[in-house]
């Protein structure tokens, strides 16, 4: 063999070496992961299968998932050669699931565009532009069990005891030991007889006996104020739910606009035809 032949395994060799690796081929949800007579099931499927499973499954293993979820869609395969059409009923719900599935899009591409950081503060400034406030009250209160009780109490109160330690000394309530503060409530939070003694008394002021359910209260009041406008980030979650909500009617109410929508009147049954699943068996 002559000498210049042996060069050549060593040059084709280098010639393959010097070519760009193949591209990996990734997989996408076209990617075929098994076929039941045929019949392909993907990775599509098996993805969207596992974004709807319920909380507790999302918890396995990715790899004990993944073949419990093919294993589920060969199954299911298996079972669904074995008919050649749906029931009527099952058709119909299959219609009626590809109509949800369709709106849902819809929606989500709605809310998709419509929640932005200048929307969500335009929805706050909106809500409280002209916030006031509503009147919040801190006080100190003495429980006792007779109206005597009371106007004993008072009675030192008027006479320079301290309340606090009055409170802590006879109050039968669960503040009493914390000289009875009540801290900062607002309207609608005490019943409607403490809460009008609380009302009418001025700073530094201390109640006459009032008579409620749980017994007889003295009350004083520390200090009132007016509620504060809430911080943006603390109720941003409530803000964008309007917005998307408020969103998607604006839209349902311009299609029902535009539609042309005919709603025939149901003769010969009343609304109870509704339960009626014998019209939509086979």
């Amino acid at each position: 063999m002559p000498k210049g032949l042996t060069f050549l395994p060593s040059l084709a060799l280098a010639a393959v070496m010097a070519l760009p690796l193949a591209a990996e081929t990734k997989p996408d949800a076209g990617t075929v992961v098994a076929r039941v007579n045929g019949d392909e099931i993907t990775l599509g499927h098996v993805i969207a299968t596992a974004a709807t499973l319920p909380a507790q499954y999302q918890q396995i293993e990715d790899d004990v998932l993944y073949e419990f979820i093919i294993e589920q869609l060969i199954q299911q395969q298996l079972l669904g050669q074995e008919q050649d059409d749906l029931t009527a009923r099952n058709a119909l719900t299959l219609e009626n699931e590809t109509r949800s599935l369709r709106a849902v899009q819809t929606v989500n591409a709605l809310v998709e565009s419509s929640v932005t950081d200048e929307a969500v503060q335009a929805a706050y400034d909106a809500q409280f532009a002209e916030f006031q406030g509503e009147d919040q009250y801190n006080a100190n209160h003495i429980l006792v069990k007779t109206e005597d009780e009371a106007k004993a109490i008072k009675a030192q109160l008027d006479d320079g005891a301290d309340f606090a330690e009055m409170a802590k000394e006879n109050s039968t309530g669960p503040s009493g030991p914390n000289g009875g503060a009540l801290n900062w409530f607002g309207k609608g939070q005490m019943v409607p007889e403490f809460e009008a003694a609380v009302v009418a008394l001025e700073k530094g002021q201390v109640s006459e006996p009032v008579q409620t359910q749980f017994g007889w209260h003295l009350i004083i009041l520390n200090d009132k104020r007016k509620s504060e406008a809430p911080e943006l980030d603390a109720i941003r979650g409530e803000l964008v739910q309007t917005i998307q909500q408020e969103t998607v009617q604006a839209r349902i109410d311009e299609l029902t606009q535009q539609a042309q929508i005919d709603r025939p009147a149901l003769e010969g049954a009343g609304p109870e035809i509704v339960r009626q699943l014998d019209l939509i068996q086979e």
